[in-house]
């Protein structure tokens, strides 16, 4: 049986941002779990980059490891700095902005 996680140590202490890197002028994503109902993935945004309005067919909760990023629910812009969390809720086209360099832990529950 294919493990459930991947792409990550176990049974080690981890900061979760130091898993991903960033890199200049992209948006870097590194997929830790990924099946028909959970969708783990870090997220590493360069100041500037984006993920554009889209809709996903789960609910999908942002968590920031590091700097801050510019989150757009429904044309509603949220600044979020590390430690904070917001859902994206399912059906709702949402959008991701580096308005500085940061890196998010994206969960996605469908």
């Amino acid at each position: 049986m294919e493990p459930k996680m991947k792409n990550i140590k176990k049974a080690e202490v981890l900061q979760l941002k130091d898993e991903v890197e960033y890199q200049e002028g992209q948006v870097v994503s590194k997929t830790l779990a990924q099946n028909d109902s959970v969708s783990v993935t870090l997220f590493a945004f360069e100041k500037g980059e984006e993920i554009s309005t889209h809709e996903s067919d789960g609910d999908a909760m942002v968590n920031i490891l590091d700097g801050t990023g510019k989150i757009t629910i429904a044309g509603k812009e949220y600044s979020l700095s590390a430690g904070e969390t917001i859902v994206m809720p399912a059906k709702t086209p949402h959008a991701v902005y580096g308005q500085e360099r940061f890196k998010m832990l994206l969960t996605v529950v469908f």
